[in-house]
């Protein structure tokens, strides 16, 4: 079959991604969200947050794999289905079963399945979309992702403070079950491949090739990526962890504002992106580290507003303000590291190392969740301390990590 840019077939998957995207994002809204609300406690909301968000780092790996031997439709299909599925057992299960053990397995599963969703989406692109088209098809995608991201949440917090988590949910199967539906309809080539060994087979077999290739090769990819992973254990898992907690029990603000806030995280993807794109040629490796140090200076903002006991609505604005920024400086980052690792990465080689070094890097971030979870109940009078001290610990990795950038460039 013939390739057509931008044609039946690549506007289907964009217009399941759209639905998709949209139910997800609302449902990683509220479930953290309600959790909280429901037990009033930071140290079990880290935890089941951490532990919800590991499966995804374990099986995005795995997913790439997948991707390449089984028809990439198939797997929208039945992991959006799996996904309503889901949805509307823990609705009927809410209330009937013990709270955190349900949110601890159902969270699991719906990160585990976006892990392995995602990449059939992206592998399906070179098979719809014509190859000077490329470029675009990638954006495309991509701004529906972050547009998503941005949208999801501001309507999650609308309708969290009219209705609460249940028609949440079933509006989220709806869009979860809509878009399968769409999705059997499309086309994708598929050309079946031998098994030769399992899928995790495959994917020990292709991280030892990783490893050689960047132990003989690229060492300095090593301290990239535990700078990375060290970064996200000390400031990601902070903003993650934090923000609800702030907004919600700190400064007492409605559902409504914290998803205005969450919803300023993805603004700032979205304008670091566009940034990048407009001035990547003039983004410089060697300089990647004051980015970091921008992100630094963000939290360190959000607990002066709350050291200094600002008013709740002043604290309130300090916090989305620096969430946009923070979050806009970050994808400045790691659009010029994955570029980096791109240009210096064989091309029979890029998907492996990039899967591989991402999985990494996100490894901190669990550990980091359940850390802060302890930390804002511990110090619940003092949460100011939690982000200055967050902030100093990335300030000095960030200071380390001047000499690794310019090693990479």
């Amino acid at each position: 079959m013939q390739k057509t840019s931008f044609g039946r077939d690549f506007l289907l998957v964009v217009i399941g991604q759209i639905i998709s995207l949209f139910g997800n994002a609302i449902l990683r809204f509220a479930l953290p969200l309600y959790l909280l609300r429901q037990t009033g406690s930071p140290a079990l909301f880290g935890v089941v947050t951490a532990c919800s968000f590991a499966p995804m780092v374990v099986l995005s790996m795995a997913g790439g794999v997948l991707a390449d031997r089984v028809n990439k439709r198939n797997i929208m299909v039945g992991l959006d289905f799996s996904t309503a599925a889901i949805i509307l057992f823990f609705y009927a299960a809410l209330g009937r079963l013990p709270t955190v053990p349900l949110f601890i397995a159902v969270l699991m599963l719906l990160y585990g399945i976006s892990g392995t969703y995602q990449p059939a989406v992206q592998a399906s692109v070179p098979l719809l979309v014509q190859k000077e088209k490329l470029i675009a098809g990638n954006a495309v995608i991509n701004q529906v992702n972050t547009l998503s991201g941005l949208l999801g949440p501001v309507a999650g917090g609308v309708l969290f403070t009219l209705w609460g988590i249940g028609p949440i949910l079933l509006l989220s199967a709806a869009c979860f079950a809509f878009s399968a539906v769409m999705e059997i309809f499309i086309r994708i080539p598929h050309e079946r491949r031998p098994s030769e060994a399992g899928v995790f087979q495959v994917v020990r077999q292709d991280l030892q090739e990783c490893c050689r290739f960047v132990q003989s090769e690229k060492p300095v990819f090593v301290s990239v990526v535990v700078l990375v992973a060290m970064f996200n254990l000390v400031l990601s898992a902070v903003m993650i962890v934090g923000t609800p907690i702030l907004i919600t029990q700190v400064l007492g603000m409605s559902d409504t504002l914290y998803g205005l806030t969450q919803g300023s995280l993805a603004l700032g993807g979205l304008c670091g992106g566009a940034l990048a794109a407009a001035c990547g040629d003039k983004l410089r490796v060697q300089k990647a580290h004051l980015l970091l140090l921008a992100c630094s200076a963000a939290v360190a903002v959000m607990g002066l507003s709350l050291w200094l006991r600002l008013p709740p609505l002043v604290s309130y604005a300090a916090i989305t303000l620096m969430s946009f920024a923070a979050m806009g400086a970050s994808t400045l980052f790691m659009v010029q590291i994955y570029t980096l690792v791109q240009v210096q990465t064989p091309p029979q080689l890029v998907g492996k190392v990039m899967a591989a070094l991402i999985s990494i890097a996100m490894c901190g971030q669990p550990v980091g969740q359940a850390l802060y979870g302890l930390l804002f109940g511990l110090f619940a009078p003092y949460p100011y301390l939690v982000l200055l001290g967050a902030a100093g610990a990335a300030l000095c990795i960030s200071l380390c990590s001047r000499r690794v950038f310019g090693r990479l460039a």
